[in-house]
C-alpha cells in the first residue's frame, strides 16, 4: 500500500492529539498503524477522533484474533480489518460535529481523504462500507469493522449480526444458531469493557 507521500505531513502541533495518540490506557492500547498516525498528524483531527480509532482499532485486534480462533476455516484479511477500523472515521476531522452528534457526511469525507492521500480505494473504501453493511458488494471484512465501531461501546446490532452469522454458517456449514452463538460469545466479552472505553474516549476532547 502506498502511504502519504513522505516529508508532506505537518508534525504534531497539539498536546491533547498526541496525547490522544499516545496515552497507553488501562489496560494498554495498541499503537495506531503508521498511516493512521500521520493522516491524524497531517489533518491536526479531533483528539477524541483520535482517542476513538484507537479504541476501535484495538477491539477490532481483538475481534480478529477471537475469529481467528473461533472459525478457523473462514478466510479474511486481519490487516485490511486493523487498517479499516483505524481509519473509518476519519472523514470526521471535515465534521468534527458527528463526533458527538449523529450525522453521515463524515463517510464520503474520509473516503476522499484518504484518496487524496494515496490510500487505495480498497481501503479507504471503509470510511464508507463502515456504515452501510447492507451495500451490495460488501465483504467479510467490512462487516468486522462495523461490528468492532458498534461492540466497542456494548452496542449490538441485530441485522448487522445476522449478515455475519450467514456468513460463517455458508461458508463453515455449521447452523446459524451455532455461528451465532459462537459470535455471541465474542461479542460480549468484547462489550464487557465498554465503560472503560468509553471513559477513555470522554477523557479527550473534541477540540484541542
Amino acid at each position: 500500500m502506498t502511504g502519504p507521500a513522505a516529508g508532506t505531513l505537518a508534525p504534531v502541533t497539539s498536546d491533547a492529539l498526541r496525547r490522544a495518540l499516545t496515552d497507553p490506557g488501562d489496560p494498554p492500547l495498541p499503537p495506531l498503524p503508521g498511516v493512521a498516525v500521520e493522516l491524524l498528524d497531517a489533518l491536526q483531527a479531533p483528539p477524541r477522533l483520535a482517542a476513538h480509532l484507537r479504541l476501535v482499532h484495538d477491539v477490532a485486534r481483538q475481534l480478529t484474533a477471537a475469529f481467528a480462533e473461533r472459525f478457523p476455516l473462514v478466510p479474511f484479511d486481519r490487516q485490511a480489518v486493523l487498517f479499516g477500523a483505524a481509519i473509518h472515521d476519519l472523514g470526521k476531522v471535515e465534521h468534527p460535529e458527528e463526533l458527538s452528534g449523529p450525522g453521515s457526511a463524515h463517510e464520503e469525507a474520509g473516503y476522499q481523504l484518504l484518496l487524496r492521500f494515496g490510500v487505495p480505494e480498497e481501503r479507504a473504501r471503509f470510511a464508507v462500507t463502515h456504515a452501510a453493511w447492507h451495500a451490495p458488494g460488501v465483504q467479510l471484512e467490512d462487516l468486522l469493522v462495523s461490528l468492532a465501531d458498534k461492540v466497542w461501546k456494548g452496542k449490538r446490532v441485530t441485522d448487522l449480526e445476522e449478515l455475519v452469522v450467514d456468513r460463517l454458517a455458508d461458508i463453515t456449514g455449521q447452523p446459524p444458531w451455532q455461528a451465532f452463538l459462537d459470535l455471541d460469545d465474542v461479542l460480549a466479552a468484547l462489550a464487557a469493557d465498554a465503560d472503560r472505553r468509553l471513559a477513555f474516549q470522554a477523557e479527550h476532547p473534541v477540540h484541542g
